[in-house]
């Protein structure tokens, strides 16, 4: 968004597409749109990303993870700056400033025999390399605030902040799933969060390191109930990706006890 933003065509559209999302003929279709009754479903016409990017900018996310029908494909769309509609034998001028972006070593990719040479070279331009986030973890704590932002106003909850131990969490976690699991953990965090401060205990059980089972026993170490039921509800959460009636069902109650609980 920032490379848009500062370039000339700013004042044109940006259009956003993750490529590994979607299978060989629904990329084709996104990519370079489709006649009505080009296969089963098409029930009109569609504009392709490239045509709605015209004079603008299309950013490809995961463009490493394409098949190689769809990589010939784009890159005669590069090439030639002319796209057809999937069913149709027209062909359309376009003027577009592509930005790719992928997790995987296009240059081994190459190697491999898994990526087009000459669609490389073709994207290969400029390169910014993005180090994982394990290695830039001075910018974990402003994008975890940037994240908490997002969400609070989403949401439309009054978050403060992190407690101090939370950020140390995040600060020293690895995070293999690098920025969209550190968004994914803030998200998850403020939609369970109660008070004013995101705490170890709103984190995933992968960050903060403990669960329910962990927790110890015994006289010295008793847990008001409200405190135990909240665990076991974050647990059941954390096992079924934040899915709070599969959650609900596991633990034997309602959804509405769930969020009842949850909200104490």
């Amino acid at each position: 968004r920032a490379l848009h933003a500062s370039s000339a065509r700013s004042r044109r559209p940006l259009v956003i597409l993750n490529c590994a999302a979607l299978n060989e003929s629904l990329l084709e279709s996104e990519l370079f749109g489709h006649e009505k009754g080009a296969f089963t479903g098409a029930d009109k016409r569609r504009e392709g990303r490239f045509v709605e990017a015209d004079g603008g900018t299309l950013f490809l996310d995961e463009i490493g993870d394409i098949s190689p029908l769809m990589q010939v494909r784009l890159l005669r769309a590069i090439q030639e700056r002319e796209v057809q509609r999937v069913g149709s034998n027209q062909t359309l001028s376009v003027d577009v400033r592509l930005i790719a972006a992928t997790h995987r070593d296009l240059a081994e990719e190459v190697s491999a025999g898994r990526f087009r040479q000459d669609l490389y070279y073709r994207l290969n331009v400029v390169t910014i390399d993005m180090p994982p986030l394990r290695q830039r973890k001075e910018d974990i704590p402003q994008l975890a605030r940037y994240f908490l932002q997002r969400y609070a106003e989403r949401n439309r909850k009054a978050v403060q902040g992190f407690t101090p131990q939370a950020m140390d969490l995040l600060i020293h976690y690895a995070w293999p799933g690098n920025i969209r699991e550190l968004e994914n953990a803030v998200e998850r965090a403020v939609v369970l969060l109660t008070g004013e401060y995101i705490s170890e205990r709103e984190l995933p059980l992968a960050i903060a390191g403990t669960s329910v089972a962990d927790a110890p026993h015994g006289e010295d170490s008793i847990q008001p109930l409200v405190e135990v039921e909240k665990e076991a509800i974050l647990v059941a959460l954390e096992k079924t990706g934040g899915n709070k009636t599969e959650a609900a069902r596991q633990l034997g109650i309602t959804r509405k006890t769930l969020l009842a609980k949850l909200s104490r």
